[in-house]
């Protein structure tokens, strides 16, 4: 399905390729916007440059994994409205995954690896140790949990109300604030970010850890939520399909 997906796009090399360039400039237009809003301070809510850059790029790579990972929830409305979903469902494979994971980006795919060279560099020059590298591992690990939690439960929003566009990038919107540590937020903002929609969890924590600023029975707890999360999430998709009208009824 994958390959499928990558023929479908490189078939216009042409606009992918501006759409490639076009994320890259944005990657970099913010990692710059970043290196000049601290060139003067220094600090970010305590945080040096180097640190900050690193919330930066954890941000991006949780992001960006999940969208090439999960770019298929961004055409599930179409298959329930035009009642293709119906020829999902009598499929011998999970319908689940085909909504989730039937089509990955290779766009997103192309950034990961320059994404994952500028995490080595900028978190090795915070000197982490063994166990501060595992625990940030296994945070990320745990933030595409939630990532996909938070994608199921997407689509099976979509199934229910027919509406996914502005539920996916109210969820953007949301992630969107993890760009930067949750600290420099006010309560309860900050609070609501942590707790209530984890995007602490998913992007503020990971970075944390490399930094020695999470103990075990935090990263624990995260994993507890994240776990905790993905099987809502599957009960939520299970009572969406009773909600299910086919094309057909």
């Amino acid at each position: 399905m994958s390959k499928n997906s990558f023929a479908a796009v490189l078939a216009n090399r042409f606009g992918a390729g501006v759409f490639f360039v076009g994320k890259v400039l944005r990657f970099v237009f913010f990692l710059g916007f970043i290196f000049f809003l601290l060139k003067g301070t220094n600090t970010l809510a305590g945080y040096t440059l180097n640190q900050t850059m690193f919330f930066f790029l954890t941000f991006n790579l949780v992001d960006i994994i999940a969208q090439f990972l999960f770019r298929e929830v961004y055409r599930f409305r179409s298959l329930v409205v035009s009642g293709s979903f119906d020829l999902v469902l009598v499929k011998p494979i999970s319908a689940l995954f085909r909504s989730l994971m039937g089509g990955a980006d290779i766009l997103d795919f192309f950034t990961i690896p320059p994404l994952l060279i500028a995490i080595y560099l900028m978190g090795r020059s915070l000197d982490p140790t063994g166990i501060q590298i595992f625990f940030y591992l296994a945070l990320v690990i745990n933030s595409l949990f939630l990532a996909t939690a938070f994608h199921i439960a997407v689509i099976s929003f979509g199934i229910i109300t027919l509406e996914i566009d502005h539920t996916i990038m109210i969820y953007r919107d949301l992630v969107a604030l993890g760009r930067f540590p949750v600290d420099i937020y006010q309560q309860p903002l900050q609070g609501i970010l942590t707790y209530l929609i984890p995007v602490g969890i998913m992007v503020t924590l990971p970075a944390k850890a490399l930094m020695g600023l999470v103990s075990t029975q935090g990263v624990l707890l995260s994993f507890a939520l994240g776990i905790g999360a993905l099987l809502v999430s599957f009960r939520f998709w299970n009572f969406a399909l009773t909600k299910y009208t086919s094309a057909s009824s």
